[in-house]
């Protein structure tokens, strides 16, 4: 388990979910690991896990990326994981006609100005060793519309759309900082516990939400971080501009036979 070796990888919203499995997935590969979180507790809870290193980072804070960029001004890896539904606190309407702007703006600060943020980092923090890769957390959302998650979907379509252009970017300029982006669905993440919620109705949510899902479960954040390291390693050194999904054949259509459609 050496395929990360002497590289030194970043990951952010890595407390908890698919950032802290791939913060782990990480750390058994090899690497050195720098866990940060806007909550300062789980980014160190997680790194004593894996035995790697922490720092508070609001990927929304141009101030908390220059922190970061002063301690670890160089990294062969980093995943922008950080984001954000925008029903964390509460349930909100987050449809076009009735989303209010605060809440739009407030999702696409994480999801997409976080994103641009730590990619302006990383290009810099490559560029001295002129290689590196970029690993982007997008999601299905980015890829079909969410009539009920506007913000979000329009967010995470931006992350994709902007992982193409650092692509091509770092590619003219002669760079091999490769930058690609996982697009998951269904993956059973604390993000979806406002949804699910915790009572004795929550199995038959979890049934509801798969129902249409060709696989007929969740994925494990463990599965998204797989895809993480294919990424991270020098195995997927002629991909960029990529995206991977990773839904259960939610995007491959429907899984009804003639009978049942």
């Amino acid at each position: 388990m050496t395929r990360l070796t002497g590289k030194t990888c970043i990951v952010t919203g890595g407390g908890r979910g698919i950032g802290a499995a791939i913060a782990a997935a990480f750390a058994r590969e090899g690497a050195q690991v720098v866990v940060t979180d806007k909550d300062a507790e789980s980014a160190e809870r997680v790194a004593k896990e894996i035995g790697g290193d922490h720092q508070r980072l609001d990927v929304a804070s141009e101030d908390d990326w220059r922190s970061l960029a002063a301690a670890w001004p160089q990294c062969d890896t980093l995943v922008n994981n950080a984001g954000i539904t925008g029903f964390e606190e509460a349930m909100r309407p987050h449809d076009p006609e009735n989303a209010s702007l605060e809440d739009w703006r407030a999702v696409h600060a994480v999801n997409l100005d976080g994103t641009f943020l730590g990619c302006r980092y990383a290009i810099g923090a490559m560029r001295g060793k002129g290689a590196g890769s970029i690993i982007n957390i997008s999601s299905r959302s980015g890829l079909v519309g969410i009539p009920a998650a506007a913000a979000y979907a329009s967010s995470k379509a931006a992350v994709r759309n902007h992982t193409k252009s650092v692509a091509l970017y770092c590619a003219e300029q002669g760079l091999n900082i490769r930058c690609n982006s996982i697009h998951p669905a269904a993956i059973l993440t604390p993000m979806w516990d406002p949804m699910l919620g915790d009572g004795p109705e929550r199995e038959a949510r979890v049934a509801a939400f798969v129902a249409d899902t060709p696989l007929r479960r969740f994925g494990a954040p463990e599965e998204v971080a797989a895809l993480a390291v294919l990424l991270a390693s020098d195995e997927a050194a002629y991909m960029t501009g990529a995206e991977l999904n990773i839904d259960g054949g939610l995007l491959a259509g429907s899984a009804a036979t003639p009978e049942q459609g």
